[in-house]
């Protein structure tokens, strides 16, 4: 399975992929963009499955690594869950990334104009 993540650079710049289908991480790369250690992380993800507005069969993979190593990994639903539920600067920038793209206007797209005969069909 191809997968990527989403990262914070040294300038808190979010680098998010375009497909966010493929956007899986483990425990251990959503502890690194949210700066907090894998207990953290580990309880808010369980409380996220507890409070049931996520099911885990449907947001989390058993994978295999290149090395030969399995973990559990995470997709774009939990990770904009823990987003919610941690107060860190990695997690503040992500909230803002969010809102920005959820409330960001939608481009217009220019009207589509084919002469047909005489009259024109819009």
């Amino acid at each position: 399975m191809k997968r990527e993540i989403i990262a914070i650079d040294e300038r808190s710049r979010l680098i998010v992929p375009t497909d966010s289908d493929k956007i899986w991480m483990s425990e251990t790369e959503l502890a690194e963009l949210f700066g907090v250690i894998g207990p953290t992380i580990r309880a808010a993800i369980k409380a996220v499955y507890k409070s049931g507005v996520l099911k885990e069969r449907e947001t989390k993979r058993y994978i295999r690594l290149l090395n030969g190593h399995r973990i559990d990994v995470y997709n774009m639903e939990v990770v904009a869950s823990l987003a919610f539920r941690l107060n860190t600067r990695g997690a503040a920038v992500f909230r803002k990334w969010l809102i920005q793209r959820a409330t960001a206007p939608t481009r217009a797209v220019a009207p589509i104009i084919i002469q047909y005969k005489e009259g024109f069909i819009c």
